[in-house]
């Protein structure tokens, strides 16, 4: 091997030898409710689809220094993209692009004693290697979660350069795998945040009701810092509440007291200021306390059954086609919901941003929140475990005092005969209720059985759940197998709730033309029938506790050629792209009413 060879294998041995111990942290809880200053807006931008952007450097931003110098990169001239948002949807010649994204933002700081300064993202898909200044300052994988690094000793005072290397590029062993049924927005998706700290600094936080209460408020506050012993009071000015309580050397406080509290729910979505504070530190929430259980076939909201009102949402701004990362992209959809009938929204098949959470709580809308654990991943890839973990603790973290999250789903349409796929989810449930004992799991299958008009719900894996979460598609990828009202169901398991969470069938808006019966011509009578008939099956579906259609609005997805009826859009939603109406919203609206 000749010299240049050996350097060449050298830079990239050391390279793979410095990521992999440069991780990302956790991210601080409540990044809204801290002293922030938004990073958002233009950054300057390389386009490097083949990924020799790693063996240029780029991130060194070297110049000419003499005559015979030159570089083959620049970010001055080249194209600027707006952050937060996705590379494919800010330029034409991007739009199908998955591969890599250099981006670059110069902003200025002001290094103080005793303070402490942390670069915060709200997520980039999918991988993220960032550096400041020309020096690597760590790398997450993962596009749907928060991450952050302290920058407090190597920030300059005055003008400051990040630059990010984003890449969306599919891995056999990613969360989610190589295939998905949604668009692959890439870059840096949500808001970023250059967040300033006390040396000592109050780092999370639980406060909610303990389980099977409805007045025992429990939880914990955790001080990052030297200074991590020092006495923390819990303030709720509406319930005068002045609790004392102290951290331990780890930092460590217990929270426990009794209060009359006004419950959060869809009806009542109520929620108190909370101030948490320390010697060094004090951090206000607006924080709803509520109780969310399982007693025997029912799901118990505050101690009293409920029926779920679901809808499927994916994060994106139809009208925009673009990902939806706003406050009022938000707003949009969450209206959408809202006027369809629902009292709860999952949230498909990712960690949507805080804005949906948060306001999806506001509008008294429970929220059902999932990793991106989709269909055919790897669970025997041996980083498979801690990725899985790493997402789930940072999906956790964000949303922990969210009152209106109810669930956590841990899958979607895995199937038995993946190795190690029990093994894994089994060990995830154990894992997500040492983490948050206050909110009820579940995992999503569509592996059922479907003969003779009978439905046999098998998969063993519901033993580690508390719901019986179902995807079915009968009257579209499945045939009826009988009369819907005359189907008949058997549970592996008879004595927990079931959730219908996925069903439906594609329909262009205004294609009301062809044969009525036929699926092919993806019209909305079709759809609408299937609907109907699926509110007749309803009514045999043993312990039915809510149901879910397959979705709220069409959404973007390459897998669906259909040169006609899709071109590239899941037609499934019970809004057009445009926010029309299908004939099928009607009978969910109606439904909904009724139930």
């Amino acid at each position: 091997m000749n010299r240049f060879k050996q350097l060449i294998v050298m830079f990239f041995i050391i390279n793979v030898i410095f990521l992999s111990h440069a991780h990302a942290q956790l991210a601080m809880t409540n990044v809204y409710g801290r002293d922030a200053v938004s990073l958002n807006g233009q950054w300057n931008a390389i386009v490097d689809p083949t990924g020799i952007g790693d063996w240029r450097q780029v991130w060194e931003e070297r110049k000419p220094e003499k005559k015979t110098d030159f570089f083959e990169y620049s970010f001055e001239g080249g194209p600027l993209l707006s952050v937060p948002g996705s590379f494919n949807t800010q330029y034409p010649e991007l739009t199908y692009l998955e591969g890599t994204v250099w981006y670059k933002k110069v902003f200025d700081a002001k290094p103080e004693k005793a303070k402490r300064l942390f670069l915060h993202f709200g997520a980039v898909n999918y991988q993220a290697t960032v550096y400041l200044n020309g020096d690597l300052i760590g790398s997450h994988e993962g596009g749907f979660t928060p991450f952050q690094f302290e920058i407090t000793d190597v920030v300059r005072n005055g003008k400051n350069t990040i630059i990010v290397k984003a890449n969306n590029q599919r891995l056999k062993d990613g969360l989610p795998g190589l295939g998905y049924d949604w668009f692959n927005y890439g870059g840096i998706t949500r808001d970023v945040h250059l967040i300033k700290t006390n040396a000592s600094f109050i780092e999370d936080y639980l406060i909610q009701l303990k389980s099977h209460s409805l007045e025992d408020v429990t939880g914990w506050v955790k001080v990052n810092g030297s200074l991590r012993s020092q006495e923390i009071d819990i303030i709720i000015p509406d319930l005068n509440i002045n609790y004392k309580t102290k951290s331990n050397r780890d930092g460590i406080a217990k929270v426990s007291f009794k209060s009359q509290i006004d419950l959060w729910s869809p009806d009542n979505p109520r929620l108190y200021e909370v101030i948490i504070k320390s010697k060094t530190d004090t951090v206000s929430d607006k924080i709803g306390f509520r109780s969310i259980e399982v007693s025997g076939t029912k799901i118990l909201l505050n101690g009293e059954s409920i029926f779920l009102k679901g809808i499927n949402i994916h994060e994106e701004n139809p009208l925009k086609s673009e990902k939806a990362f706003s406050e009022e992209d938000a707003i949009l959809l969450l209206s959408w919901a809202k006027e369809l009938g629902c009292n709860i929204v999952r949230l498909a098949h990712y960690p949507h941003n805080e804005y949906m959470v948060k306001l999806a709580e506001e509008m008294g809308l429970m929220v059902w929140e999932e990793l991106p654990v989709y269909q055919h991943i790897e669970f025997s890839s041996p980083s498979m475990k801690n990725k899985m973990d790493v997402m789930l603790r940072e999906m956790i973290r964000r949303d922990r005092n969210r009152a209106g999250v109810i669930i956590w789903s841990l899958s979607n349409e895995t199937y038995d005969f993946t190795p190690k796929r029990n093994e894994m989810l089994a060990d995830i449930a154990k894992k997500t209720r040492r983490i948050d004992d206050t909110r009820l799991i579940t995992s999503v299958i569509n592996n059922q059985g479907y003969e003779n008009n009978t439905v046999n719900v098998w998969d063993s894996v519901y033993s580690h759940f508390d719901i019986i979460s179902i995807n079915e598609y009968l009257g579209w990828y499945v045939p009826w197998q009988g009369k819907p009202e005359d189907t008949e169901w058997k549970l592996v398991f008879n004595d927990k709730p079931v959730f219908i969470s996925e069903f439906g069938g594609e329909a262009l808006f205004g294609s009301n033309f062809g044969p009525k019966d036929e699926a092919a011509y993806w019209s909305e009578e079709y759809q609408e029938k299937i609907y109907r008939d699926q509110v007749k099956m309803f009514a045999s579906v043993p312990n039915l506790v809510g149901v879910s259609p397959w979705l709220l609005v069409d959404y973007r997805s390459l897998g669906r050629m259909h040169p006609i009826y899709q071109k590239g859009w899941n037609r499934k939603g019970l809004l057009s792209e445009k926010g029309e109406r299908k004939k099928a919203w009607h009978i969910m609206n109606k439904y909904f009413s009724e139930n």
